[in-house]
């Protein structure tokens, strides 16, 4: 069985940093991509960042560019998103995510497309 476990979410100023962790298990974790995604209250949940295999493309949603980076290790199996410079914008729960493809592609993180498995999320909250 597929299992993702996020870690790292929690409260923090606006211009502060933090760093999620996504542990997984059940699945050969090398030869699939990995993103994270989010939801914010009353908002769709949509793409943030997708880590490709190998040394494959790492891309990001605009929104996070030059202030999120993600990073995989192919030893732990596990994924993170290192998150600089946040802003009330950012606050939402957090999710990591299998993605069905050996390389990320930006219809990921503009649809959602790919999407294996979920994990069940972490909240940030970034304060003003």
């Amino acid at each position: 069985e597929r299992q993702l476990v996020e870690s790292g979410g929690g409260l923090v100023e606006a211009g502060g940093s933090l760093r999620l962790s996504c542990a997984t298990h059940g699945f050969t974790f090398k030869d699939y991509s990995m993103a994270w995604f989010r939801q914010a209250p009353g908002k769709e949940r949509e793409g943030v960042s997708c880590i490709s295999t190998k040394d494959g493309p790492a891309l990001y949603a605009d929104s996070v560019k030059g202030r999120f980076t993600t990073s995989r290790d192919e030893v732990k199996k596990t994924v993170a998103l290192q998150m600089n410079n946040l802003n009330p914008e950012d606050t939402a729960v957090y999710y990591c995510a299998i993605i069905a493809a050996d390389e990320c592609r930006m219809d990921i993180i503009t649809f959602g497309a790919s999407v294996a498995s979920w994990g069940e999320g972490t909240q940030v909250t970034v304060s003003s």
